[in-house]
């Protein structure tokens, strides 16, 4: 049996030879990027590299060595990729993300649309972003929503994207993909559902409640020791409150804030029927037009990669290269392509910084149907 001390001394110094040869590799990868940018040519080419990982694995003497020599060079090409692109980013060769850059948003002057009726909770988020007197209107649906935006009959849409309990509101993810509208805010407010009923009802006449699906996700365990109501979903929490109200049945509650108990004369039942007593939904302010803002210090993207192993992890990387820390990502189907998905990735950086643009640079060059959805803070 060999000693360990003597093992890891060679080791030590295989390593230390890598090391050496692996700089020379990223030096070469310079010049590599230096006649790429010469002649025009792209970064990635996944055919050269399949053929190159090919011959290498070739070359090992058992199937494990083999597997290895392909993971290993998989990476060293990866990082040759990432070391050109820095270079690209640096020369400012090729496009750059065509967002005007503003100081702020104007929320008194401009149309804001919000889905739902008074009440709603995206009409609270909108007040919150906005102030009290921003100029507004609301539309049945949110699709109608990125239509008006669409149309110009408003400047900006108030969208939810996820709540703390239910999880991400998944049609509107997919409505940031169809419309080519974008983010350019956020606004997280407290959700705090209460159980509504008409004036002088009591708990025991109630059979039916209404409320949005995703305030009755939120609010499971509560109606859970109330099997025997039956559960209605309605587009919006306020809209339930509203129907009680107009329907005047005292067999009927809506699940939804208590402001709109005031709006529409509703006694309030119970408080914070919720699962969660911190429950908080997120808001976007989504606009027609490519904004930043000065102080916007996170980024949105949409991205699709190959369906094989360990692509999304590639795609990634290019945020851990950058030093780039991701807060969020979702995945929803893509439509007519089972078992592949589209991802929704969020992360902490402000759009024209240098490590930004590397990784933006990556992502766009090695996946397919990328898009840049938007700026907040």
């Amino acid at each position: 049996m060999r000693d360990l001390t003597k093992i890891r001394e060679e080791i030590d110094d295989i390593d230390s030879r890598i090391v050496e040869l692996y700089e020379k590799r990223m030096a070469l990868a310079a010049d590599v990027a230096e006649y790429k940018i010469g002649v025009g040519k792209p970064v990635y080419d996944g055919k050269r590299e399949e053929e190159k990982l090919s011959a290498l694995a070739a070359l090992a003497s058992c199937e494990f060595t083999r597997n290895g020599i392909r993971e290993l060079f998989e990476q060293i090409m990866s990082m040759s990729r990432k070391k050109q692109y820095q270079i690209l980013e640096e020369q400012r060769c090729g496009e750059q993300p065509e967002f005007a850059v503003a100081d702020g948003l104007d929320g008194k002057d401009a149309g804001i649309v919000f889905q739902g009726v008074e009440g709603a909770y995206s009409q609270q988020a909108m007040k919150a972003f906005f102030g009290e007197d921003c100029r507004s209107f609301h539309v049945e649906t949110w699709k109608d929503a990125m239509e008006a935006i669409k149309k110009r009959k408003a400047d900006y849409a108030v969208l939810p994207l996820e709540n703390s309990s239910a999880g991400i509101v998944p049609e509107n993810y997919d409505l940031l993909v169809e419309y080519d509208n974008y983010i350019v805010g956020e606004q997280i407010i407290s959700i705090d559902h209460a159980l509504l009923a008409l004036p002088g009802s009591d708990i025991s006449d109630v059979s039916c409640v209404y409320s949005h699906p995703q305030a009755l996700m939120q609010c499971s365990s509560y109606l859970e020791e109330h099997r025997q109501w039956e559960k209605v979903s309605v587009k919006n929490t306020a809209l339930a409150a509203k129907k009680v109200k107009e329907e005047g049945l005292s067999s009927q509650a809506a699940i939804a804030s208590e402001i709109t108990a005031d709006i529409y004369g509703l006694a309030v039942l119970e408080r914070a029927v919720q699962n969660n007593k911190n429950n908080s939904t997120r808001f976007v302010i989504v606009a027609g037009r490519r904004i930043c803002l000065k102080e916007a210090s996170h980024v949105c993207i949409c991205f699709e990669t190959v369906h094989k192993s360990g692509s999304l992890y590639h795609m990634l990387s290019h945020l851990i290269y950058n030093g780039i820390n991701m807060t969020n990502i979702q995945s929803r189907p893509i439509p007519g392509r089972t078992w592949e998905y589209r991802f929704f990735v969020d992360f902490e950086g402000r759009l024209f910084d240098h490590a930004v643009q590397n990784a933006l640079r990556g992502l766009k060059e090695e996946t397919t149907n990328f898009r840049i959805l938007g700026t907040y803070q």
